[in-house]
């Protein structure tokens, strides 16, 4: 998910977004400790949509207008 999706997004989808990102990223390093996993970048990018995410829901908790 880009950064300009997710600005448009109310609180409950960001929750739910950051919610299903960090379930698929649990599930993505249990396929890696299994050696089931066959996309290994899969992973730097669901960690990196999970800290988008997070950074945005913590900038609109501080009032932080997105530029």
């Amino acid at each position: 998910m880009k950064a300009r999706e997710a600005h448009q997004l109310s609180d409950e989808e960001l929750q739910q977004h950051l919610r299903d990102a960090q379930q698929e990223l649990f599930n993505l390093r249990f396929q890696k400790a299994t050696h089931e996993l066959t996309n290994t970048a899969r992973i730097g990018q669901v960690k990196r949509d999970v800290a988008r995410l997070k950074t945005i829901l913590h900038e609109r908790t501080l009032g932080i207008q997105a530029g």
